[in-house]
């Protein structure tokens, strides 16, 4: 995959186009950005600055002496990470419009991996679609499902 990527947060106020030469992301185990994105892993591109271009300038967080994150201060989606010093950035992975364009390729903060979250394919399933109380909240906000 070559080519121009969209993506942007949740709410939309922050949007931005990247190139991207690969479909080669990575996952990263650390407790920074398990504590910055909620999760067990954050997923991450990592492309040059220069390749990546913001519609709308995101708000940016110091979280450490090292590193700064860009994210949404309207809605609170983290979109990214940047050491201070780099000419590159590490996007989010879920904040593009298609992230299923995206493999990873390796492990970055292995030392806080959750080894019981690394294959989850064995449990069960339920789509969006198929709970009843999502399916009624969603109608009562007079929406559809969203994909």
């Amino acid at each position: 995959m070559t080519g121009t990527m969209t993506g942007g947060c949740q709410c939309g106020r922050v949007r931005f186009s990247a190139q991207v030469a690969d479909d080669e992301a990575y996952l990263c185990h650390c407790r920074m950005c398990q504590r910055a994105t909620g999760g067990v892993s954050a997923a991450f591109k990592n492309l040059r600055q220069a390749d990546v271009r913001w519609d709308r300038e995101p708000d940016w967080y110091a979280s450490s002496p090292i590193a700064c994150r860009p994210f949404c201060s309207t809605c609170g989606t983290p979109l990214g990470f940047r050491y201070n010093d780099s000419e590159n950035i590490d996007l989010a992975v879920g904040g593009f419009d298609d992230p299923s364009a995206f493999y990873p390729t390796s492990n970055f903060g292995a030392e806080s991996k959750h080894a019981a979250w690394e294959d989850t394919s064995h449990l069960p399933a339920t789509r969006v679609a198929e709970n009843p109380r999502s399916v009624e909240l969603w109608a009562a906000a007079g929406r559809s499902v969203p994909d």
